[in-house]
């Protein structure tokens, strides 16, 4: 790739500074402006995202899929957009999640397919951290809010995807 090109391409990315992840302090801020809401409150912080909990016990066997919810319920901003990353710990047992973003605007407990991808059980008891949320800033607000079919959610929620 040549320096010109390297250029035009890197220049959209310095035009809006404020498009990046959240640190631990930003999402305090975040959480205190109202920007941000986690139920319950006092979350486990790391330097750039939220542990979030499992909702429920359960024990993956090799090649199994499981459902399982957040007890955190999260409500983002217009501001905002939700990352969610695998626990390095169970990844490394073997653990994949079908991971999506979280949209702003999106109100509710966020459910995770977890799979086992491994040769042993693993197990997950309710309240263990098992995923991180980040936070990212969009350059500017969103225009229009998440209002899709899993808005409000609770608990496990399965696929409402029309067949």
């Amino acid at each position: 790739m040549s320096s010109l090109s390297l250029e035009a391409f890197l220049k959209p990315l310095s035009s809006h500074p404020t498009e990046m992840a959240l640190s631990d302090s930003e999402i305090t801020g975040a959480i205190k402006t109202g920007q941000f809401h986690i139920v319950p409150e006092n979350p486990k912080l790391n330097p750039a995202g939220i542990d979030l909990r499992a909702d429920r016990s359960l024990v993956l066997r090799p090649g199994q899929q499981k459902l399982v919810a957040t007890i955190e319920r999260v409500e983002l901003s217009e501001k905002f957009l939700g990352i969610l990353h695998i626990r390095s710990s169970l990844a490394r047992e073997g653990i994949v999640a079908s991971l999506a973003l979280v949209d702003p605007g999106f109100r509710g407990q966020l459910t995770v397919s977890l799979h086992n991808a491994g040769d042993r059980f693993v197990s997950l008891r309710k309240g263990e951290r098992f995923i991180q949320l980040s936070l990212l800033r969009l350059g500017m607000p969103a225009r229009h809010s998440y209002v899709g079919k899993y808005q409000n959610s609770r608990g496990v929620v399965k696929s409402r995807r029309k067949k």
